[in-house]
């Protein structure tokens, strides 16, 4: 919370605070929400995690001295997965001393949820909020995103249907807020989907998995101009390429090939 002048100094940062204590807040008439952007001088953050996060702190500092840069991107050390999972605002902001607070009246949303993401488009005359290829028959306030393929709903009301390319969630709409739980459930299985999408982003460019199959995996790969993936070497499996756009540059054993579309 905070006065009313510009660059108020903040009393007390509250995050996340549960429905008794929010509409408490809002009562009282003399809080903000915080939109999450925050202005700091390096230096001065640094001083208070410090303080207030030292662990942290150390744990990137550490991680830091490990890193693997290749031309653009740089690679954090396996290590860095088990630094504290906490958010800068629990793990500074609700305990820092020197924090202020200026008051902007625009429109905001978080865009937390899929319901909070489909209020950007119109609804139609149902209540249902589409985005893609779609056709609902007697379904009503509904949210449904279905870029890819055609995504159908028939006789259903207050569902949440998002496809993507890495996986179909099915919801209640009013549960759109516990999606974090099958985060957390795939992680606890072990399931590459909480690391990594279809469309694996390395330095040399992306590889996307098409299909995959017990004896067989079909990928999409694009390699930036003037870039180039390791040299590899496979006793057990073939790899058949076909190059579908520019010319690609291929070295087997001790020869090298230029290779052109098709």
């Amino acid at each position: 919370g905070a006065g009313q002048s510009l660059g108020q100094r903040v009393r007390r940062f509250v995050e996340k605070p549960d429905r008794e204590r929010a509409e408490a807040f809002l009562r009282a008439g003399h809080y903000y929400w915080n939109s999450g952007m925050f202005c700091f001088q390096a230096d001065r953050l640094l001083e208070a995690m410090a303080v207030h996060a030292p662990e942290i702190l150390a744990g990137v500092a550490d991680c830091l001295t490990a890193v693997r840069q290749e031309g653009t991107m740089a690679e954090l050390p396996a290590r860095f997965a088990d630094l504290p999972d906490v958010s800068i605002d629990y793990a500074l902001m609700e305990k820092a001393d020197q924090v202020a607070v200026v008051p902007a009246r625009f429109d905001w949303s978080d865009i937390g949820s899929w319901s909070a993401y489909a209020e950007l488009c119109p609804a139609d005359a149902e209540g249902n909020r589409v985005q893609g290829d779609t056709v609902l028959i007697d379904a009503h306030n509904s949210v449904v995103l279905s870029r890819d393929r055609l995504t159908t709903l028939l006789g259903v009301d207050d569902l949440i249907v998002i496809d993507t390319p890495d996986a179909l969630l099915v919801a209640a709409k009013d549960r759109d807020q516990d999606v974090k739980a099958i985060v957390a459930e795939l992680k606890r299985r072990g399931h590459e989907a909480h690391l990594l999408h279809r469309t694996v982003h390395r330095p040399w460019g992306t590889y996307t998995v098409l299909e995959e199959g017990s004896r067989f995996k079909i990928k999409r790969i694009m390699v930036k101009p003037g870039a180039a993936l390791s040299l590899q070497m496979h006793h057990h499996r073939s790899e058949h390429w076909i190059v579908v756009s520019g010319t690609a540059k291929i070295v087997n054993g001790d020869a090298e090939h230029l290779i052109r579309t098709n």
